[in-house]
């Protein structure tokens, strides 16, 4: 995620800060200072970061379930919102994610409890009105309970929505499953919204994260559904135009006007692969560097894919490093074709189109 800064790690996962939750506590920091002084506003500011290190605790809950799985966490992101794991993949198996799903709130129980028993406290006489007035331990007490109750709400793809997903995929298979448990989270984040507007303004931006991460999960797990059994040559353009490393961007401008591609191979004098030239990097390099600079100097890095890897795995490795294009090799390593966005995003609406649609290259 960018505009995030990394504060640490911890077994393979950085914890990242996003900026955000940096000016959200120098903003009630200061409000608090303003208002109440300097002892209220540090009150404020230790609360909130011991808040956020439960949301983090929570996370590595999710973390180290999923890890015995075999499935790594390269990082989380803290934001005012809440807490992001970027796990590497989903588990596969219903009763895998289940409990991956709950051990995040299972981690903020453990907590609750902790606090019960070493503060000798409990939830009796704490409401709203005596929240301010109310001990540190007391405080932290309440947010782990709502930790709880919210992220067990089952709005998918929050904690709650992943179970719902789950105990439905043991029934009717993992796309019909997450399908309903997007529609459901949509539901549940139009209300979250609806009720942000009247009573708390984070409900509304709760409300926007979980519809649309719900729509991107959806759209993930339709992929998945239909590309498991597709191969990499199955989804490619074969026969791209390749481009030497060695000739001026003039050339490549030449390519981009007389073929559909955007993206381009780029193969050094012994016909390797050197790296990818897009569309938006050649323009650039046209702009800073003149007509006659070497393709080379302004082509990416780009990690090659084969003709016989799975489709999905291919997917989602080219997916983390970002790029919009990948070139893919045959079996000798010469290149075969070239897989991009557009082309599994065309795959995408086919299948919607038609569902069961065979994609076979001619």
């Amino acid at each position: 995620m960018g505009w995030s800064l990394t504060i640490g790690r911890i077994a393979g996962t950085d914890i990242r800060l996003h900026f955000t939750f940096l000016l959200f506590l120098i903003w009630i920091g200061v409000t608090d200072y303003l208002m109440r002084g300097a002892a209220a506003a540090l009150d404020t500011v230790v609360f909130i970061l011991l808040v956020f290190l439960c949301v983090t605790l929570h996370e590595f809950g999710h973390i180290a379930m999923a890890r015995r799985f075999g499935i790594k966490t390269p990082q989380v992101v803290l934001s005012p919102i809440g807490g992001i794991a970027s796990l590497e993949r989903m588990p596969e198996k219903p009763k895998q994610e289940l409990l991956v799903a709950i051990a995040g709130p299972l981690v903020n129980v453990v907590i609750a409890l902790l606090l019960m028993a070493g503060f000798g406290i409990g939830l009796t006489g704490i409401d709203g009105s005596g929240f301010d007035t109310a001990t540190l331990a007391e405080r932290l007490l309440v947010v782990n309970v709502v930790l709880v109750l919210f992220n067990m709400v089952p709005a998918f793809p929050m904690d709650g929505g992943r179970v719902l997903r789950a105990l439905l995929a043991m029934n009717m298979g993992m796309p019909k499953a997450t399908a309903l448990a997007a529609r459901i989270g949509q539901g549940f984040a139009f209300l979250f919204v609806l009720l942000g507007l009247f009573y708390n303004p984070i409900l509304v931006l709760a409300g926007v994260f979980i519809y649309f991460a719900a729509a991107s999960e959806e759209q993930t797990a339709a992929f998945t559904g239909f590309a498991s059994r597709l191969k990499v040559r199955d989804a490619m353009e074969p026969s791209p135009v390749l481009l030497s490393a060695e000739e001026p961007l003039s050339n490549a401008v030449d390519a981009l006007l007389s073929s559909p591609q955007k993206e381009f191979p780029v193969v050094d004098e012994d016909g390797r692969v050197a790296g990818l030239l897009d569309r938006d990097a050649m323009i650039i390099g046209l702009r800073d560097q003149g007509a006659m600079a070497a393709v080379g100097t302004v082509m990416r890095a780009s990690e090659p894919l084969f003709a016989d890897q799975p489709l999905v795995e291919a997917f989602t490795h080219m997916r983390k490093g970002g790029g919009k294009a990948a070139v893919v090799l045959d079996a000798e390593g010469k290149v075969a074709g070239i897989l991009t966005n557009d082309n599994i995003a065309e795959m995408m609406m086919v299948e919607n189109a038609r569902p069961g649609w065979r994609f076979t290259r001619r």
